[in-house]
């Protein structure tokens, strides 16, 4: 994650002390996410947040899910008792996040048990839904077990988010979803995906944040897993253009005196790229801001280290996107033991990926800052996970020394 408020807009936020190691003195900023957080001593010593699929069941039909979700209960879906010795697990190992995530997590008729087993083994627990079927009452119900956080997705306005979604009216309930969660004080951000079909309305989303009053969004890069296609993905001029719009709008909200946490997600050169206008902008605030995104150190602790996943049956894969590789299943072995062993190749390889980069990611300038960005998009292209990822953006000059 790349926190352009705090990055390009010098706006602290709650998730500062996970992302940067402290929270900058002298900047004021909001308190709706990942609060409490201790400072982290070094990112490589971050535990994971953890993905967990609780359900591979779905109410919409996207057209670029990364589990390929359906209406159908898979058979093999971790019971109520083996979720509640995951999670006990996940506390010991003390993890700073637990996000529940589907499919549909809603669709679970025991979501909001697990969740509060959740909360009481002392775990931080964050939903990740499509927001169509958060009524009054399950707002209620999400705010009362205690998810700090829920993020709602969207993939446009109106008919561009039905068209994305694959139902009709998926957008207006998107909308009452978000209502009704603000409406009681429920801490709640829009999450969207940045495809061709879409960049085109982010003037519209950030818009749509201001008039609603969302004090979050993400802005995720797309990744080529499950139904997610690559001739989806932006290209790499829109890739700019995209960053250039979000930075504009972001840093003009806040000036405005709005608070407003947004962030860029699985493309880490994004951190090099708003560096690199800082330079042009203000050299003294570059590097700080420099100082930061190393400490960060972008993909390099990010797969593997940083992020990990647990599907509906159990499996333990590299993050959410790379389902395809597992690395043991939690039924069999604890997942803080599966996560610290290295003897699978590319586990080992992933909590130390930068002597294995390839091309012009291993004599990139910005290494240190991007870390080689999402190593699961270059083995989709190039089934070589440390080859340059295919999405990086930035030009031969750029990167050179």
């Amino acid at each position: 994650m790349i926190n352009v408020s705090k990055i390009y807009a010098s706006h602290s936020t709650t998730g500062d002390p996970l992302r940067y190691g402290h929270q900058h003195q002298g900047q004021v900023g909001h308190s709706h996410h990942f609060k409490g957080h201790q400072t982290a001593k070094s990112a490589s010593e971050r535990r994971p947040v953890v993905v967990w699929n609780i359900s591979k069941r779905c109410n919409l039909k996207c057209i670029h899910c990364y589990t390929n979700s359906d209406c159908n209960l898979a058979p093999d879906e971790l019971s109520f008792a083996e979720g509640q010795s995951l999670m006990r697990d996940l506390a010991e190992f003390k993890i700073p996040a637990l996000l529940f995530s589907g499919g549909e997590p809603l669709m679970r008729p025991d979501v909001f048990d697990l969740a509060a087993y959740a909360v009481k083994c002392g775990l931080r627990p964050v939903l990740s839904t499509n927001g169509t079927l958060i009524t009054p009452p399950v707002a209620q119900k999400i705010k009362d077990i205690g998810f700090i956080y829920a993020g709602i997705s969207l993939d446009g306005i109106g008919s561009t988010n039905d068209h994305f979604r694959g139902v009709a009216g998926a957008f207006g309930k998107a909308m009452d979803g978000f209502r009704n969660c603000l409406a009681i004080g429920q801490r709640v951000g829009l999450r969207l995906t940045l495809t061709r079909q879409n960049v085109r309305d982010l003037d519209q989303i950030f818009d749509f944040l201001l008039e609603e009053k969302i004090p979050r969004a993400c802005f995720y890069h797309l990744v080529y897993s499950g139904r997610g296609k690559s001739e989806d993905d932006l290209t790499h001029q829109e890739s700019r253009q995209a960053l250039d719009i979000i930075c504009r709008r972001t840093r003009a909200a806040i000036e405005s005196g709005v608070d407003l946490d947004i962030l860029t997600v699985d493309n880490h050169v994004d951190g090099p790229y708003i560096y690199l206008k800082l330079l042009q902008e203000d050299p003294t605030k570059a590097e700080e801001m420099r100082k930061l995104l190393e400490w960060n150190g972008g993909g390099t602790f990010s797969t593997g280290v940083g992020i990990g996943d647990i599907d509906w049956a159990g499996n333990v894969h590299p993050d959410q996107f790379w389902q395809d590789k597992t690395f043991g299943n939690v039924r069999e072995r604890k997942f803080s033991e599966i996560w610290l062993d290295t003897s699978d190749e590319l586990m080992a390889g992933l909590k130390n990926r930068l002597p294995l980069l390839k091309g012009k990611c291993a004599t990139c300038r910005f290494l240190k800052m991007c870390g080689g960005s999402l190593r699961v998009r270059a083995f989709r292209v190039y089934d070589d996970p440390w080859m340059p990822d295919p999405a990086c953006y930035l030009t031969d000059a750029e990167i050179a020394d």
